[in-house]
C-alpha cells in the first residue's frame, strides 16, 4: 500500500476552446465554489481553437481566489525555459502561491516546428527538458549567487536570477518511458501521465519503481515526488480509492466539460475517495487483532486451541465478499420456457478464504446495481402493459417508451451489464461492449461455458424483447391482442428475470477478482 505522504487532491481538467472562453472561465470559478482543489488547461499553442493557455491561466487567476492552477501540460519546445520560469513565477506572486508548473517534452512535432521551434527527435527533447528543469530552478533562486549560466546542447542562458516565486512551485513531467520517468525521479516534484495513454494500470506501479530507483539513486525520497493521474473518464469512488491505495496516486483530475459532472465529481465522488482511502489506511495502520479459535475450529482442529492472529482487515465485515448476488424466487409467470434452466453450467468454486478490498466489492456490487435498474425497467414496461390495457395511453405511446429502455437501447450481445459497466470503467472506452467478457475469458478460462451461456441467453431475450414490439403492432384490431401482449411480458418477465439471478451467481465473484 504505497503511501508518498501526500494530501489527496481532486482537479479538474479543462480544454481552453475559443469558442467556450466565458464558460471555461465560469467552470473554473465553480471548480473553486465546489471544493476542488486544482484546475488544469491543457496548452496547445499551435491549435488556433485554444486560447492562449499562459493568457487564460492569468484570467482565471484573476477571477478565484483558492484554487491551485496548473497548465496539463505545457510543451517545453515552445516555451523557452527561462521565460518560463519568469512567466510561471510571476503568476504564482500574482495568485499569491496558487501556481504548479506541469511540462512535457513535445510530442505533436509537425505542429510544433510549424510554430517555428526547432524540430528535434524524441531523444534530442528528453534532453532539452533535462537542461530545462536546472535553468528554471537556478531562475527561481534568486539567493544563489551571480547570474543564470547554462551552457549546453539546446540552450545556451546568461541571465539575471528571478523573479523569486511565492511558493516553492512544483515541476510535474508528463512522462511514460523510462528516460523520462528517471528523470522525473531524479530532478522533478510531481509525475503526470494520463491513464488513457497507460496500457493498463499497471503501468502505473512499473512508472513507480523506475521513479522511486532513480529517486533513490540522486539521493531523494519518493516521497520527494508526487503521483498524479489524468482521468480519460469517470470511475467509480472505489476503484479511485484502489488506485490511490495500491499506486500512491494522490492527485486525481478528471477532464470535465459541464457543470454537472464537475459537481458530481466534486461533491460525490471526492468525498467518497478520501474516506475510503482514509478508512483503509486507518486499518492497516492498526496492530493485529487476537481472537480464540471458534469451538467448531478446535472440533476440527485439536491443535486449535491455541490462538489465531487475523490482521484487521480480515476480522471486519470487509472480509469475504459481502456482495450477494439476487436469487431467483423460482416463481414463473408461464409455461412456456425460452431454455432449459436445468442445464446451465456452472463456473469454478471460489476461494472461501479469499479477501475482497474496497473496490473489488464494489466492482462485484455494480453489477447488482445495474440489474437492479433492468428489473426495475421490467416493472415498468409491465406498468405500461397495464395503462395500454386501460385505455390510458395508447400502444404507440407504449412502444416509444419501451424504445428508450436500457433493455431495449442494448442489443444483449454481451448483455445490459457491459453497457453501463464499460461506460464507468473502461476509461477512455466509453462504452465498449467487447470488453466484460472477453477480459473474463482470458482472466478465468474456466468461466467460458458460462460465459457462452450467457451469450446465447442474451440473443434469446432479444427475440423476446421483439416479440413484445409485434404484440404492441398488433394489439389493435387484432381479436386477443390484450392478452397475447400480456403473455408476452410474462415470457419476458420469467426469461429476464431468471437470467439475470443467473448472471449474478456467476459473475459477481469473477468480477470481484478481475474488474475489466
Amino acid at each position: 500500500m504505497p503511501d508518498y505522504g501526500h494530501e489527496l487532491l481532486f482537479s479538474v481538467s479543462f480544454a481552453p476552446s475559443v469558442s467556450q472562453a466565458d464558460t471555461v472561465v465560469a467552470l473554473s470559478q465553480l471548480a473553486e465554489r465546489t471544493g476542488l482543489d486544482l484546475v488544469t488547461f491543457s496548452d496547445h499553442p499551435y491549435q488556433p481553437t485554444f486560447l492562449d493557455t499562459w493568457t487564460l491561466l492569468s484570467y482565471v487567476a484573476a477571477a478565484t481566489e483558492t484554487i491551485r492552477l496548473a497548465g496539463n501540460v505545457h510543451p517545453l519546445p515552445l516555451r523557452p525555459p527561462a521565460m518560463l520560469a519568469q512567466a510561471a513565477a510571476s503568476l504564482d506572486l500574482l495568485s499569491h502561491g496558487r501556481f504548479e508548473l506541469a511540462l512535457g517534452s513535445g510530442g505533436y512535432w509537425d505542429a510544433i516546428a510549424s510554430m517555428g521551434a526547432p524540430r528535434l527527435t524524441p531523444g534530442q527533447a528528453v534532453d532539452a527538458l533535462e537542461e530545462a528543469i536546472p535553468i528554471i530552478r537556478a531562475a527561481w533562486d534568486t539567493d544563489a549567487p551571480g547570474s543564470i549560466r547554462h551552457h549546453g546542447e539546446h540552450y545556451q542562458v546568461t541571465a539575471p536570477r528571478g523573479p523569486r516565486p511565492a511558493h516553492d512551485i512544483g515541476i510535474w513531467l508528463g512522462a511514460y518511458k523510462p528516460r523520462m520517468l528517471r528523470m522525473t525521479g531524479r530532478l522533478a516534484d510531481g509525475w503526470l501521465p494520463s491513464l488513457p495513454y497507460l496500457e493498463n494500470l499497471g503501468k502505473l506501479g512499473e512508472g513507480n519503481t523506475v521513479i522511486d530507483e532513480a529517486a533513490a539513486e540522486a539521493g531523494r525520497s519518493p516521497g520527494d515526488i508526487r503521483r498524479m493521474l489524468n482521468l480519460g473518464e469517470e470511475l467509480p469512488p472505489a476503484q479511485l480509492a484502489e488506485i490511490a491505495l495500491t499506486y500512491g496516486v494522490s492527485v486525481f483530475i478528471l477532464a470535465a466539460n459541464d457543470a454537472r459532472r464537475l459537481q458530481r465529481f466534486a461533491q460525490e465522488t471526492a468525498p467518497a475517495v478520501r474516506e475510503l482511502v482514509a478508512t483503509e489506511r486507518a486499518r492497516a495502520d492498526q496492530p493485529p487483532t487476537t481472537v480464540s479459535a471458534t469451538p467448531a475450529a478446535q472440533a476440527a482442529d485439536p491443535d486449535a486451541g491455541a490462538t489465531t492472529t487475523l490482521s484487521p482487515r480480515a476480522a471486519t465485515p470487509s472480509a469475504g465478499l459481502a456482495v450477494t448476488p439476487t436469487p431467483d424466487n423460482g416463481v414463473r409467470l408461464t409455461d412456456v420456457r425460452v431454455w432449459d434452466e436445468t442445464t446451465r453450467p456452472t463456473g469454478p468454486t471460489p476461494d472461501p478464504t479469499r479477501r475482497y478490498t474496497p473496490a473489488e466489492q464494489a466492482n462485484g456490487r455494480h453489477l447488482i446495481d445495474v440489474h437492479d435498474h433492468l428489473r426495475a425497467e421490467l416493472a415498468q414496461l409491465r406498468d405500461l402493459i397495464d395503462q395500454v390495457a386501460s385505455g390510458a395511453i395508447d400502444a404507440g405511446t407504449a412502444r416509444s417508451h419501451i424504445s428508450t429502455m436500457t433493455m431495449r437501447q442494448n442489443n444483449w450481445t454481451l448483455g445490459a451489464y457491459c453497457e453501463s459497466y464499460c461506460r464507468l470503467v473502461t476509461m477512455h472506452h466509453s462504452a465498449e461492449d467487447a470488453m466484460v467478457f472477453p477480459h473474463l475469458r482470458r482472466t478465468e478460462p474456466g468461466l467460458a461455458p458460462v460465459l457462452d451461456r450467457l451469450q446465447e441467453e442474451h440473443h434469446a431475450i432479444h427475440k423476446v424483447l421483439e416479440r413484445v414490439d409485434r404484440a404492441l403492432v398488433s394489439l389493435v384490431g387484432e381479436p386477443g391482442g390484450l392478452d397475447n401482449l400480456r403473455d408476452t411480458v410474462d415470457l419476458l418477465t420469467d426469461s429476464l428475470l431468471s437470467h439475470l439471478s443467473y448472471e449474478e451467481r456467476e459473475l459477481v465473484e469473477p468480477l470481484a477478482r478481475h474488474g475489466i
